[in-house]
């Protein structure tokens, strides 16, 4: 192992990286020590026994003494982590820690990763019915295309407290977001761009879908096969339901058919993109390559041809990260008691994060900083605000 992780005016060495995550990057802290026999007696037996005589003769009460209401469990399989596929439930736990510590940092909310050793829809379903009194909300996480889809929604069906596929609406909102300050920063109208989405998998279904619902018509998908167009016979029921409604112009072929004249190249697969189709793309383009660790195109390529340009790492200006959306989505979710993260809720969300950048908005700034104080609250704030309860 010899890469390097490199940041602006750092560079983090493997050794570094390694040390940090030695023996996990979670721990459980109490909320008051367990010093005297008096507090021992509180906490644990026999005054626990009083909390729970009291939740079994009124189930409501464990939102109030315990804290699975404000818990959220962070879920995956392992089938498609970060840009590294399908690598398993032990090595996507890292993962997963990383994104509870996200949580906390930028929600101020408790959570816990669960990674499941099954790629069985039905047994993840069931998984999360059983374990529902533990948690108060359910992030899946970096679970493969199509299955992504129908656990989503059966898990929604399911259970009676908030459930979002980060991987697809986490991206979508920041996307919405970040396309909202690149077009106020380039006066141009958002509703007359041609964007062309490399990836029909859980991101580029859900930014497409958000996008339409904000007003852009001109769409073209591609998948690894190619244009999604509706002449195609060997699309799923998922991207025959996109062939339906983008690709106006009933456009065939690849990536170079499609970047020919278009505004915006937005990036949620892994596959690579040739610097000459992006010079093909209109004068004044955006290119948001999101693919990580690896981006579709390298930034500085892209800036010889594109206005904007933004990834979603953090070691390039105008950093993509669902971190801007997740935590103060799930937290305005739970402070408002809702049951649903619903299309408002996420709308609102890219409102607010949008909102953040106010008079900073630049070319390289399109987006608040990830580590931006404001964001976390005013995400909270708008979604809840938003809520359907």
């Amino acid at each position: 192992m010899s890469e390097t992780v490199r940041a602006p005016h750092l560079v983090i060495d493997d050794e570094d990286i390694f040390a940090a995550h030695l023996g996990g990057k979670l721990s459980v802290e109490l909320k008051a020590p367990l010093d005297t026999q008096r507090a021992l007696s509180i906490a644990y037996t026999p005054g626990v026994a009083q909390v729970s005589r009291a939740i079994a003769a009124d189930h409501t009460l464990a939102a109030r003494y315990t804290w699975a209401n404000r818990l959220v469990a962070v879920v995956s399989d392992g089938t498609a982590v970060l840009g590294l596929g399908d690598i398993g439930p032990a090595a996507s736990l890292p993962v997963m820690e990383g994104k509870a510590a996200l949580f906390k940092t930028f929600g101020g909310l408790d959570s816990i990763p669960i990674v499941l050793d099954t790629k069985d829809p039905d047994e993840i379903v069931e998984t999360l019915i059983r374990l529902r009194p533990t948690f108060g909300a359910v992030n899946l996480e970096d679970i493969s295309a199509p299955r992504c889809f129908e656990i989503e929604r059966r898990v929604i069906e399911a259970l009676d407290c908030p459930v979002m596929h980060d991987d697809q609406h986490g991206t979508a909102i920041v996307v919405l977001a970040a396309l909202l300050g690149a077009t106020k920063v380039l006066d141009r109208d958002m509703s007359s761009l041609r964007l062309v989405v490399s990836g029909a998998g859980a991101a580029g279904v859900a930014c497409t879908k958000i996008l339409q619902a904000a007003g852009l018509t001109h769409i073209t998908i591609l998948d690894s096969q190619g244009i999604v167009h509706a002449g195609r016979e060997d699309l799923n029921p998922f991207k025959r339901e996109l062939a339906e409604t983008t690709n106006p112009d009933g456009r065939t072929g690849g990536v170079a058919e499609a970047l020919d004249g278009a505004d915006v190249f937005l990036g949620v697969s892994a596959g690579l993109v040739p610097e000459e189709l992006i010079a093909t793309m209109a004068p004044g383009g955006i290119v948001f390559a999101l693919s990580n660790p690896d981006p579709e195109i390298h930034p500085d390529a892209a800036r010889r041809h594109a206005a904007i340009v933004a990834t979603g790492r953090s070691d390039f200006p105008n950093q993509i990260n669902n971190v801007l959306a997740f935590p103060g989505v799930f937290r305005g979710a739970l402070d408002a008691g809702a049951r649903r993260i619903t299309e408002k809720m996420k709308v609102a969300a890219a409102q607010a994060i949008f909102s953040v950048v106010g008079e900073d908005l630049a070319v390289d700034h399109v987006v608040p900083s990830p580590l931006d104080p404001r964001v976390g609250p005013a995400v909270a704030a708008a979604v809840a605000a938003a809520a359907e309860v």
